[in-house]
């Protein structure tokens, strides 16, 4: 991927849009001791290892946290909505948004979903499995 190419000209990031254009969730695997990261990093958190692959997510996670946001603080957000940090199935945290009819508890199971948006990769967000 070409430097102009790259989406918000964060190389690091390159390869979880890259995923996002193809519906994916991709997150970093470290190859020296098998642990999950989220957000890209160039070592492994758990023991520093330089050597980290990119997977495919099952797309499935628990909830943590979330909260309702009642304020316009972005366009392309209309409030009210919730804002969720959830426990992927691989391990990593991730802070995303909960979509869909049924609202999301603390502890729920919840699967990922994708927002689109023209002209940019789409937005993983998650809902409440059934």
């Amino acid at each position: 991927m070409a430097e102009a190419e790259i989406p918000y000209g964060d190389a690091l990031m390159a390869p979880f849009w890259e995923g996002a254009s193809k519906r994916e969730l991709r997150v970093q695997r470290c190859l020296g001791c098998g642990e999950h990261q989220f957000y890209p990093r160039p070592f492994c958190l758990a023991c520093g290892s330089g050597s980290l692959t990119w997977i495919v997510s099952s797309g499935r996670a628990t909830v943590y946290s979330l909260t309702t946001v009642r304020r316009a603080i972005a366009p392309e957000w209309t409030p009210p909505y919730v804002v969720a940090l959830v426990d992927l199935d691989e391990g990593p945290r991730l802070t995303t948004v909960i979509v869909g009819e049924k609202p999301a508890s603390i502890g729920d199971r919840v699967r990922l979903a994708w927002r689109e948006r023209e002209g940019l990769p789409p937005l993983p967000v998650f809902e409440r499995e059934e």
